[in-house]
């Protein structure tokens, strides 16, 4: 598990200051907004939301831990997220996977030390026809091969 970053209070305050004290029916898109500033949902902003919407904390813990699209842990600065939809799978998704993990140096559902990458794997992205099928940092990496990812890592270690 990759460490605990501090957060900015002031990034919080702004995110949290653009719903109405109270307003319990913005939960969603509260976590939302939080998530997309901090890229996991951090404790201390899960505590602050709570008494912000006038909601229960084990209310906002149930939905942040429901969803599989919130995070409760810190991901990596660069997401790595590799198809193993059917189609991917028997065009190579395992191995390139395997690749990942070696390159990056770490398994699928784990996130660096220094939280520079978070390496997942998911069931189908309904890209069939790209398989196999990596996405890194939202670009398709379709009909890929383990040469390009070495490329395509090798840059991002760099930058």
């Amino acid at each position: 598990m990759a460490a605990q970053p501090t957060i900015d209070t002031q990034r919080l305050d702004a995110v949290l200051g653009a719903f109405e004290p109270g307003d319990g029916s913005a939960l969603i898109e509260a976590l939302h907004d939080v998530q997309s500033e901090f890229k996991y949902l951090p404790e201390e902003a899960l505590d602050r939301l709570a008494d912000r919407l006038g909601v229960s904390k084990s209310r906002v813990y149930g939905v942040a831990s429901f969803y599989e699209g919130f995070h409760l842990e810190p991901r990596g600065e660069h997401i790595c997220t590799v198809c193993m939809g059917t189609a991917c799978h028997v065009r190579g998704a395992p191995r390139l996977l395997e690749h990942l993990e070696r390159e990056i140096g770490i398994a699928s559902g784990q996130t660096s030390e220094d939280l520079t990458f978070t390496l997942e794997e998911v069931a189908c992205v309904g890209a069939c026809a790209l398989g196999p099928l990596v996405i890194i940092d939202g670009k398709y990496h379709g009909n890929t091969t383990t040469s390009h990812l070495t490329k395509v890592v090798g840059k991002l270690k760099k930058d």
